[in-house]
């Protein structure tokens, strides 16, 4: 075998039954079906005369935030939304992710100031399918790493 590494020791793999999504004051999301935490670089370009390779040097980051929530089991979100739109002031919320290991350890990210970016699903209905909202956030404060997996 050429990549004894290959084959993953499945005890070690994870689900989405392993990760959870948690509100500022630690509260399960239960209602949210999937999350995704992205992070974009932008690097700046840069050629020195007599050097015929581009390089690249760190410029900056954003990062986004975007779930899947269950309609019929919470409003918090919608209201709060709604809020907004009205009152045209802004709404900033607090997310943790977190993924629990199989032997008591977690990895926990915190997103701070998530504010509304991009669509948000008002209403998403088809035939069959449980009612979701699909919701885009900007992440306004870089993301805090407060525990790793341990193995």
């Amino acid at each position: 075998m050429w990549n004894p590494r290959g084959p993953v020791d499945a005890r070690r793999v994870f689900t989405g039954k392993d990760g959870l999504f948690f509100n500022e004051s630690g509260i399960i999301l239960a209602t949210t079906e999937t999350y995704q935490v992205q992070l974009n670089v932008t690097n700046a370009k840069y050629q020195p005369l007599g050097d015929a390779q581009e390089h690249e040097a760190f410029q900056s980051y954003s990062v986004s935030l975007n779930f899947t929530e269950v309609v019929v089991e919470d409003n918090a979100f919608i209201q709060e939304l709604f809020n907004m739109l009205h009152s045209g002031q802004g709404t900033m919320w607090t997310f943790q992710g977190v993924l629990k290991g199989r032997n008591g350890s977690e990895e926990r990210m915190i997103y701070r100031d998530c504010v509304p970016s991009g669509n948000v699903d008002l209403q998403n209905i088809s035939v069959g399918d449980l009612i979701k909202r699909q919701w885009s956030m900007f992440v306004n404060r870089p993301p805090e790493l407060q525990n790793l997996l341990s193995y």
